[in-house]
């Protein structure tokens, strides 16, 4: 049996029918997601820049630094979490602050676990990492962060352990220290409209020399 097609060109070719059907595509069979955070100076917080697909933290942070930290002029550090291991606050609408519905805050104790927290202050821009509790559990944390770390304006919360975070080590700081060397940038960072300035100036020199 031949394929059939809408397409005359294809019925032309005269293509054989699948013997079979094709195999079915098993669930979940690609690379997870990693998301990745960077920070571009000593005294800015770590801001979440976007996502990797890699079969391990190891290939998501070279992946993260040849993605995402060699677009700009400085670079001090990235880390990188796997998506799953990210727990994520519901989202409020209008100006409702979600810092108010994370319930109490949690008395902290030597035996619990180190949490990792971000907020996302403007809608339409990253998280930022904004510091780090102590807690037993995710939402736990959550409420604790609301605490230490008010906020009159967060849309949205993630949590983090902080053993689930693959950090940059202080030495690999010379991965970037060739950036400011770099003589290609993204399209944002050329200033056009000073050269086209300059040649429109040329171009109305030559007229008027003329």
């Amino acid at each position: 049996m031949k394929t059939a097609s809408l397409d005359p060109r294809i019925n032309r070719l005269q293509v054989p029918d699948y013997e079979s059907e094709p195999a079915a595509k098993q669930p979940l069979d690609q690379f997870p997601t990693f998301e990745v955070f960077e920070q571009v100076k000593e005294d800015k917080p770590y801001q979440h820049v976007g996502i990797v697909h890699a079969p391990n933290a190891d290939m998501a942070f070279l992946f993260g630094k040849e993605q995402y930290t060699r677009r700009g002029n400085t670079c001090t550090g990235i880390f990188v979490i796997c998506t799953q291991s990210v727990w994520v606050s519901a989202y409020t609408d209008g100006n409702v602050n979600v810092l108010d519905t994370l319930g109490q805050g949690y008395q902290q104790n030597a035996q619990s676990t180190v949490y990792e927290v971000f907020y996302l202050k403007k809608r339409g821009k990253q998280h930022l990492h904004i510091g780090s509790v102590k807690a037993d559990t995710y939402s736990q944390a959550a409420a604790e962060a609301a605490r230490l770390y008010p906020e009159s304006v967060c849309f949205n919360v993630w949590v983090v352990r902080r053993d689930n975070i693959m950090f940059s080590q202080p030495e690999d700081r010379d991965i970037w220290n060739t950036l400011s060397e770099k003589k290609y940038r993204e399209a944002v960072a050329y200033r056009a409209l000073e050269r086209i300035n300059e040649f429109k100036a040329r171009q109305m020199s030559n007229v008027t020399n003329k």
